[in-house]
């Protein structure tokens, strides 16, 4: 049998190689990759073909359940398990409604963790971690819709609107179909739209593209 192929998604460069560290050297788990966070993992993890990805809770820019809706697309065949020193029942809710498919706190032994990648691998549902509802875990109320879109989103959000398919968006800004993808899943989920024509019906509503 083949080993489980694993790839780390964490900001925190000790807590990664940490993880990595306890990865290494096992007959049935393998280490396959790591990244900071989202943006690097969309073009780095798809190549390596992991079973599983452990993803922080808490990174900036994008956290772990908006690295999840991301790399979905990406990693079709991928099982993720979310990795917190905390969680509460809001970031419960969020994880598991974008397929996170386990959650293992970070006081957890190495142990415990192989234990969790193999049981995950096997289709097995995790028992869900003591909830800390004092965590302030959920989005911010009251943030207007698309304002923490990039620049090179919003750039995105233009052509899509001008009708371009997403191979004629990486050809005109010079990108790689997979960037497009991801960029094209994070103004989706920005934006709360199911497809990209929603997504450009709300950008236009909100002003934040305008037809030529």
């Amino acid at each position: 049998m083949s080993a489980i192929r694993v790839y780390v998604v964490d900001d925190h460069p000790m807590i990664r190689h940490g993880l990595c560290a306890m990865l290494a050297g096992r007959s049935d788990v393998q280490w396959v990759g790591d990244a900071a966070g989202a943006a690097e993992a969309a073009i780095d993890a798809p190549p390596r073909q992991p079973d599983i990805t452990l993803v922080d809770l808490l990174m900036p820019r994008m956290d772990g359940v908006e690295t999840i809706r991301a790399l979905r697309p990406l990693l079709p065949q991928t099982r993720f398990v979310v990795l917190a020193g905390s969680l509460g029942t809001s970031a419960l809710r969020r994880a598991t409604a974008a397929g996170a498919s386990g959650f293992l706190l970070k006081t957890s032994q190495a142990d415990e963790l192989l234990n969790a990648i193999r049981r995950v691998h096997r289709g097995e549902v995790l028992p869900t971690p003591p909830l800390d509802d004092g965590v302030d875990d959920a989005p911010s109320v009251g943030t207007t819709v698309g304002a923490d879109l990039t620049q090179r989103e919003r750039e995105l959000l233009a052509l899509m609107a001008r009708g371009l398919s997403n191979q004629d968006i990486a050809k005109s800004l010079g990108i790689a179909m997979p960037t497009v993808k991801f960029h094209v899943t994070n103004i989706l989920a920005k934006l709360h739209a199911d497809n990209r024509t929603e997504a450009v019906l709300t950008a236009l509503k909100l002003h934040l593209v305008m037809l030529e």
